[in-house]
């Protein structure tokens, strides 16, 4: 299919960057509903939009559920205010919490880097002898 408002599986995936069966993935979990003809699925717009939402989510580390809440909302609610609410206070939480495994990160590498140097040096001063 060539028209720019329909892609297929394939199509939409090659797109996004995705395979066709990610593509099946995501309509399990009931957060795209593409239209069936036949055997085949046909994606419009709008799952295409709803794709760019779901994979921009799950590179920053939201959950499906997460989501799926956010995307249900938006469907709810044509004013969006729901949505933007609930959304403005999960990526607080989200930034909070790559704040603190930054931290952890940070010290977990102090560590390492100390542990590596006491035993370079165990081996330095057992080589020089």
């Amino acid at each position: 299919m060539k028209n720019t408002n329909l892609y297929t599986a394939t199509e939409l995936g090659k797109s996004l960057g995705i395979s066709a069966r990610t593509l099946r993935f995501y309509e399990t979990k009931k957060l795209i509903t593409p239209i069936r003809v036949g055997n085949r699925r046909i994606y419009n717009y709008k799952d295409s939009a709803r794709m760019k939402l779901i994979l921009r989510g799950k590179r920053i580390g939201f959950s499906l559920d997460e989501i799926k809440e956010f995307l249900d909302l938006y469907d709810a609610d044509p004013s969006q205010i729901k949505q933007i609410k609930l959304l403005h206070e999960r990526v607080k939480q989200r930034i909070d919490q790559l704040a603190q495994q930054k931290d952890d990160i940070k010290k977990t590498l102090n560590e390492l880097n100390e542990i590596y140097q006491t035993t370079t040096e165990a081996i330095n001063n057992t080589l020089i002898k």
